[in-house]
């Protein structure tokens, strides 16, 4: 068994507000990877799509693939999904969404209506863990 680098490798998607914000978007220790919950933002951290849950899961998953496509991955190696939403009803009418992202298989995970997020105007945040497997690069 290949002995790896255990020494953690963290990576800023928007340095500025994530240290604004006390947080590192991202932590690879060996083969696993952790994601901070991805909300709808722009680079200056303000909320985008306001009131559109279905427009701020596509913009979660497009900052949560730039991560993944930076570690080598794809969503086919996300073995957990958490997704924190303010309104439960209004994400099991889009969940089907999810289809478009995990084509292969769906990862385990949890789904959770919660009161509030960082800011009012974000609906739901999505995080991630990943499994990366030795034959892919770094």
């Amino acid at each position: 068994m290949k002995h790896t680098n255990q020494k953690p490798e963290y990576f800023l998607l928007r340095p500025e507000i994530e240290k604004a914000y006390g947080y590192s978007h991202a932590v690879k220790i060996g083969n696993h990877i952790k994601i901070s919950g991805a909300v709808s933002m722009d680079d200056e951290g303000s909320p985008t799509a306001v009131y559109d849950l279905l427009q701020q899961m596509k913009n979660c998953y497009a900052d949560l693939e730039k991560i993944l496509k930076h570690f080598g991955c794809t969503f086919d190696d996300v073995v957990k999904e958490d997704v924190f939403t303010t309104n439960m009803t209004l994400f099991l009418e889009h969940a089907a969404y999810r289809n478009e992202i995990y084509k292969n298989h769906f990862p385990t995970g949890t789904w959770l209506g919660v009161k509030e997020l960082a800011l009012p105007e974000f609906l739901i945040e999505i995080e991630l863990e990943v499994y990366k497997t030795e034959n892919q690069k770094t």
